[in-house]
């Protein structure tokens, strides 16, 4: 729910409200504009990926890479931890007169360890930064919205947006070029 209770023309709780887009180039000029006014929880729902939505929408770059950094050097210094344990302190035997801890014989163990905590920390980094799993979504209410994937180009701006105010969006959004424009109720 948004935080300042927001409510539809029908008293529910308003989630958003959305507007439906001919094509890419529209939605990107629209984008481009929301973003410039200083609206904040707002998203563009498309078919495909747009080229430069990304700019138009002025989103930051993603921080999985940190998550993955992080998985990376995390599996590396458990792989050297563990082999140096098991063979140079918990059970040390020579093997061919090399030292107890020859890093060499160590990569293979150590590089698949920190490409598996790499993968599985980029995962768990995307889910959590993306707020999933998110069971119930109040946009998939709508019957439009569930046509995205086919055909639709939509923008939703939430009522959680500290700028939020329901007349000037939906004026905004006409005026964008915005088509079906509708409320979205939690």
């Amino acid at each position: 729910m948004s935080a300042h209770s927001v409510t539809s023309s029908s008293g529910a709780p308003l989630h958003a409200i959305m507007a439906e887009f001919p094509n890419p180039a529209v939605v990107s000029h629209a984008a481009e504009k929301i973003r410039d006014l200083g609206y904040s929880k707002w998203d563009v729902y498309s078919p495909f990926p747009i080229h430069g939505i990304d700019e138009a929408m002025g989103l930051k770059p993603s921080r999985v890479s940190f998550f993955a950094g992080a998985g990376a050097i995390s599996g590396i210094t458990i792989a050297l931890l563990m082999q140096w344990w098991m063979s140079a302190v918990d059970y040390p035997m020579v093997i061919g007169g090399k030292p107890y801890f020859a890093w060499e014989q160590y990569f293979p163990v150590t590089f698949e360890l920190a490409v598996l905590m790499t993968s599985i920390s980029a995962i768990v980094g995307m889910l959590t930064l993306n707020g999933l799993p998110l069971l119930h979504h109040p946009m998939a209410k709508k019957e439009r919205f569930l046509r995205v994937g086919d055909d639709r180009f939509i923008i939703a701006i939430e009522a959680a947006d500290p700028k939020f105010n329901a007349d000037d969006i939906r004026k905004l959004l006409a005026d964008l070029g915005g088509e079906h424009i509708d409320e979205v109720e939690e």
